[in-house]
């Protein structure tokens, strides 16, 4: 009898939920590691194992113990080098090397390597102490941006317009950063939309780019936080191609094997397309499961067989069935949640799927990074136009009710 393959995915979050359950179609037996047991991730699971999953030794200890054949960090973005680091240790498959993942979740590390690759990068510095950034303001352009090096969904991310703003943004940064380091980088100025992708290697060969629009609420607490993504991306076929190219390149400087990938891009008003992050994982906000009503390649169910060293199957660019988002719910001040209503006949037209993960009753903040957030919708539109339309005009159909504490 062939012994049942053993799968553990670093997390908790709801996002690995439909990696779970193709798992388990597989006949793989699952268990989820954090130091955090409520975790809903950990009801669908079959095993939990508590670990830090940052602290890549003591993951590594726990895979060993618990004779595992594959190991993930699907949409999470803490555990994506121990991760790494493990599959290395064990001979089991990844997206790349420790080394690479090392470089490609350090913002310093990566803008250092686009850098030295002759890649279009803007102007950047890691720091570690406020004392040495403070010295370097004549180094930049302003405005700048602040963010940790080390953190996922815009989290501790400042636009800082002058050297006197910079203490504070630096503040901000440092209380998000795991490695208490953080960037200070050239802020540049985007055409059009900032874009992302959810991309697929096989072999060392970009198979696969899901390009997507981000749109922002600018009344938010953190207006860097995307509050919606819109499939497919309106950004020229030129500068995808590029950007594509630039990708490749990437993959073979890096020796990326096969895998998923998020990546966030943008064609900036000079002219130039930029890679802006490129992590080993699939995006947050539930990207790679809209992907399964958008279009024709199911990169969970790839990504999970990849993990335990089956074939992933055909692979190709997408093929789309209409205009696709995923809005993300958000308070835009701090209170208790009570309630959301969204139009009937909005609803029944295009609402695919409801996401709510907070309740009438529950405390709630404002919204400051991808972790505030309150749930998720999926959106079908027959047009870019209609869709564009239902995002900027959101108080026509959705209604989000907050109760401001006194």
């Amino acid at each position: 009898m062939m012994k049942q393959k053993r799968l553990m995915l670093l997390g908790g979050l709801r996002y690995l939920v439909p990696v779970i359950e193709e798992a388990h179609r597989l006949g793989v037996h699952v268990i989820t590691a954090d130091y955090l047991p409520d975790n809903i991730a950990h009801r669908y699971s079959d095993e939990y194992c508590n670990v830090s999953i940052i602290d890549k030794d003591a993951v590594l200890q726990a895979a060993r113990e618990l004779h595992i054949d594959g190991i993930l960090s699907h949409a999470v973005d803490p555990g994506v080098v121990s991760a790494a680091y493990v599959a290395e240790q064990l001979g089991l498959p990844f997206q790349c090397s420790y080394e690479a993942a090392c470089i490609l979740q350090d913002k310093s590390l990566f803008r250092q390597f686009l850098a030295e690759h002759g890649f279009n990068c803007p102007h950047a510095k890691g720091y570690d102490n406020v004392d040495d950034a403070l010295c370097d303001v004549d180094f930049f352009d302003w405005p700048v941006i602040v963010k940790p090096v080390d953190s996922a969904g815009s989290k501790g991310v400042t636009r800082v317009d002058s050297p006197e703003a910079l203490p504070a943004a630096i503040a901000t940064a440092l209380a998000a950063s795991i490695s208490k380091r953080f960037i200070i980088e050239d802020f540049l100025e985007k055409e059009g939309f900032s874009v992302g992708s959810e991309s697929f290697v096989v072999d060392g060969q970009l198979r696969y780019n899901a390009f997507y629009d981000q749109y922002f609420d600018d009344e938010a607490g953190n207006p860097y936080t995307p509050s919606a993504e819109v499939w497919p991306s309106v950004m020229l076929s030129e500068y995808q191609e590029e950007i594509k190219r630039e990708l490749q390149r990437l993959v073979d400087l890096l020796g990326i094997t096969t895998g998923l990938f998020n990546v966030e891009c943008r064609v900036c008003t000079n002219g130039k397309a930029y890679l802006m992050e490129v992590s080993p994982r699939a995006g947050g906000n539930r990207l790679a499961e809209i992907l399964n009503y958008a279009a024709d390649v199911n990169i969970i169910a790839a990504e999970t067989r990849k993990a335990i060293g089956l074939p992933v199957g055909d692979i190709h660019e997408p093929h789309y069935k209409g205009h696709y988002a995923i809005l993300v719910l958000h308070a835009e001040s701090s209170g208790i949640f009570d309630g959301l209503a969204i139009a009937p006949a909005f609803r029944a037209a295009h609402v695919i799927e409801e996401e709510l993960r907070v309740s009438p009753g529950d405390a709630v903040s404002s919204f400051t990074g991808a972790n505030a957030a309150l749930g998720t919708l999926f959106l079908r539109f027959d047009t870019r136009e209609e869709l564009a339309h239902a995002l900027t005009h959101q108080k026509d159909w959705l209604t989000i009710c907050i109760k401001i504490n006194q």
